[in-house]
């Protein structure tokens, strides 16, 4: 692993930066404490502009290069999880019920490193802009961003990111061309029937059947409607019913989760999905309430933006350490919206053995945070090179 020299230099810094941000976890939209550690720093590099108060608690971040060019985009996300932090660590959340379980402290921290080094050496025609996003885990900062003309207001050309990946070789790059992460919707069905009591059913509709019958059926969509070709998950990750033993309920819920790539599936899928759960509850004699919640679009890589991305992390760590073909997942991130309006990459960040992200007991490896600092900073010298 080889980081840029002077990025090197300030690691235990980053490090020092990271473990604040760990231990002072915010949840979506209203990262307000983490924006202001970001501005104070970026104020001490002395970056050229900053806006806050983007996507209610969003940071955006100008560097200046030594002559005009393009703009070049960089994000990190800041926002954690809603759950407890069991990492054990010194530096361990202090705020109960919230954690950097993700990876977001590492992504914020590695933006820094590449902000301090740029506003030093300024060895680009052109400029850095910087995202510093909240709300990535929901409900979406990176549509806000766009939404409130971020890319446009800077005029953005190409945009990257990168996303810290335990159990992938410490100081590894993974990508791929084209779709990388999949599109998220939710499910929410509610089978509504007759309450009544648990000796005389057949003076009730009982929706407790037609519930478990609708999980049942919903997998014949994987198996019957789709082709097998496609990709496509739904995965029931929610059933509630009933409060007494005695007691048949008048409702019942169903929560699933819908994972796809291509559109065509996607809207095949709601279509089955309202279609089983409407014709399963009319032959248990109930009714059901489907609602589809459409979440993040999937995340398309531009492959011509990510063959240069690669390319530049094979510089950063070798050619042996990058994966330039992996395959696509069916987890989702909301920088597809980014992607959706400016060609652009996103990078997978190997940080070694260790907690899954998403555990409570996962902690950012803050050894590769020089790496992913150096990526950054590379991007820009590279994307937009002074005249020779």
């Amino acid at each position: 692993m080889a980081a840029i020299n002077r990025i090197a230099g300030f690691a235990e810094e980053m490090t020092e930066w990271r473990r604040h941000l760990h231990a002072h976890p915010e949840l979506g939209l209203d990262c307000f404490e983490t924006a202001e550690f970001v501005v104070e720093k970026l104020r001490e590099f002395g970056v050229d502009r900053i806006e806050t108060g983007v996507a209610r608690s969003g940071v955006v971040a100008v560097i200046e290069g030594r002559s005009p060019g393009r703009s070049i985009g960089l994000r990190a996300d800041m926002d954690a999880l809603a759950m407890d932090d069991l990492t054990g660590a010194d530096h361990a959340s202090t705020v109960p019920g919230r954690a950097h379980a993700c990876g977001h402290d590492g992504h914020t921290t590695m933006l820094l490193g590449a902000a301090k080094y740029l506003a030093e050496t300024r060895n680009y025609a052109g400029r850095a802009v910087l995202f510093f996003q909240p709300a990535e885990e929901g409900p979406g900062g990176a549509q806000l961003m766009v939404e409130e003309g971020a890319l446009n207001r800077h005029e953005v050309a190409e945009v990257y990111a990168l996303h810290t990946l335990p159990g992938a070789p410490e100081g590894t790059f993974e990508t791929t061309p084209g779709p990388i992460m999949a599109a998220v919707d939710t499910l929410h069905v509610h089978v509504i029937g007759q309450g009544g009591h648990g000796a005389m059913p057949h003076e009730a509709r009982d929706p407790i059947p037609a519930a478990v019958a609708i999980v049942q059926a919903i997998q014949t969509i994987i198996t019957r409607d789709r082709d097998p070709l496609d990709d496509l998950v739904i995965s029931v990750t929610q059933i509630h019913a009933g409060s007494a033993d005695n007691v048949i309920p008048e409702r019942a819920y169903v929560g699933a989760t819908i994972r796809t790539f291509a559109e065509g599936v996607r809207d095949m899928a709601h279509r089955r999905l309202r279609e089983v759960a409407a014709g399963v509850a009319a032959a248990h004699g109930v009714r059901a309430e489907v609602e589809i919640a459409s979440g993040y679009p999937s995340t398309i890589n531009d492959p011509q933006t990510t063959e240069f991305a690669s390319e530049i992390a094979r510089e950063v760590v070798g050619d042996a350490a990058v994966i330039a073909d992996r395959t696509r997942e069916m987890g989702a991130e909301d920088f597809a919206y980014m992607l959706a309006e400016r060609p652009g990459a996103y990078l997978f960040l190997g940080q070694g053995a260790g907690p899954a992200l998403h555990h409570p007991a996962f902690d950012f490896n803050d050894a590769v945070a020089p790496l992913g600092a150096s990526f950054f900073a590379r991007v820009v010298e590279r994307a937009l090179p002074l005249d020779t």
